[in-house]
């Protein structure tokens, strides 16, 4: 019989891939100020804080309705408010299981609703800075307004933006190093 026999022939390992070079992906640490770390906790309560304050102070004017960007800030922080104490609860779950929130689409949602509500707070504390400076130095209206508490309120609904603007920096940088 003529039967062929198999050959053996050597054949070549594949090169190596950059990953396999350099070794498998280290995820970054957990920076204080991510969601889901003691720095992320007091930032989101901080920024609750200072959206309710700012909201409580406006609202109990009774004359608040008489500007259109009064009625913003209201609106724009009572929001920032309601996304930062949902974002504590997330938060403070995380530390309690232990957990990481590095999703991918979490961090997307994070990211995206920190930025729509961080500048919405912004315009709104500036617009509400412009109508109070008018009210203040332009008409000369104070003693009838209640000047003070106006810009309390606007000063806490910028002081609440500076607290969320390195929440979302953080979310941002870590969507961006994904």
């Amino acid at each position: 019989m003529n039967v062929s026999r198999p050959a053996v022939h050597p054949v070549e390992a594949p090169p190596l891939t950059g990953a396999a070079v350099h070794g498998p992906r280290v995820r970054m640490k957990d920076v204080q100020g991510m969601p889901g770390t003691k720095g992320g906790l007091f930032l989101r309560l901080s920024q609750f804080i200072f959206a309710i304050i700012s909201v409580s102070v406006m609202a109990t004017t009774n004359d608040f309705r008489s500007a259109t960007a009064f009625c913003y800030l209201v609106l724009a922080v009572g929001l920032q408010s309601l996304w930062s104490l949902s974002l504590a609860f997330v938060d403070i779950y995380a530390l309690l299981v232990k957990r990481c929130l590095r999703n991918y689409l979490l961090i997307r949602l994070f990211t995206i609703g920190d930025g729509i509500t961080s500048t919405l707070t912004f315009a709104a504390a500036c617009a509400s800075a412009g109508i109070t400076v008018l009210i203040d130095n332009d008409l000369d209206k104070c003693a009838v307004n209640h000047c003070t508490r106006f810009e309390t309120a606007t000063a806490m609904a910028f002081i609440s933006w500076f607290a969320m603007s390195p929440s979302f920096l953080m979310n941002f940088w870590s969507l961006a190093s994904h």
